[in-house]
């Protein structure tokens, strides 16, 4: 696996690549960041910005959401995928945050997850970015970075990149790297088309070497 230095040596030059990496999930709040970070499990961001829009106009608030029917919901987001329980998650969600939190977002990683629809990846995405609070969120884009990387084990599961990840990486950075290494998921090292011909980091990535190799 690469060592520590190594390991920053490939983020710096994500960095260079990636500048302006941020969270592409259209929000005005917390809240409505909860609300589309759920809503983006096993979707894209792309297909999520192009529905919550009209949801958020329609329930811009908790008490809102919470209160709406959940059919009204269902129309909002039917081409999300997993709709159905989605909608069932986010009005349970709004009505846990007017239950338990006053209608506000609570900010600590134990209480996000107890939250209808929240795993540990979106309390993560959260806290990083509603509140700054260090957090790296594995989505699929960082899991597999990671691991072509080897950056951790090729076995590791989510939870153990994430580990693996914050012992390697300084935490004031975890944020920053969180968003840069989805980017260069997203955008460059791709599940299936990856871009191993010019890629920068091809000199430390075994498999981009290996890649290459069968072309």
């Amino acid at each position: 696996m690469l060592s520590k230095e190594k390991t920053m040596e490939a983020i710096e030059i994500m960095y260079e690549m990636f500048p302006d990496a941020e969270c592409e999930l259209i929000h005005k709040d917390p809240f409505q960041l909860l609300v589309a970070v759920i809503l983006s499990a096993q979707a894209t961001d792309v297909s999520v910005n192009k529905a919550t829009p009209a949801l958020f106009a329609a329930y811009p608030t908790p008490s809102a959401l919470a209160e709406a029917p959940i059919e009204a919901i269902i129309d909002k987001i039917k081409t999300i995928g997993l709709y159905r329980n989605k909608a069932k998650n986010i009005k349970a969600c709004a009505a846990q945050l007017l239950e338990r939190f006053n209608g506000e977002v609570p900010r600590t990683r134990e209480e996000l997850v107890s939250l209808p629809g929240v795993g540990r990846k979106t309390a993560n995405v959260v806290m990083g970015d509603a509140f700054g609070e260090p957090a790296i969120a594995v989505d699929t884009h960082v899991e597999r970075v990671s691991k072509r990387l080897r950056i951790c084990k090729l076995s590791a599961s989510v939870t153990e990149v994430e580990d693996t990840l914050m012992r390697k990486i300084p935490k004031e950075l975890w944020v920053k790297t969180h968003h840069t290494m989805i980017f260069f998921g997203r955008y460059h090292c791709l599940a299936r088309s990856p871009k191993c011909d010019i890629c920068p980091l091809l000199y430390m990535c075994q498999e981009g070497k290996s890649r290459m190799n069968k072309i």
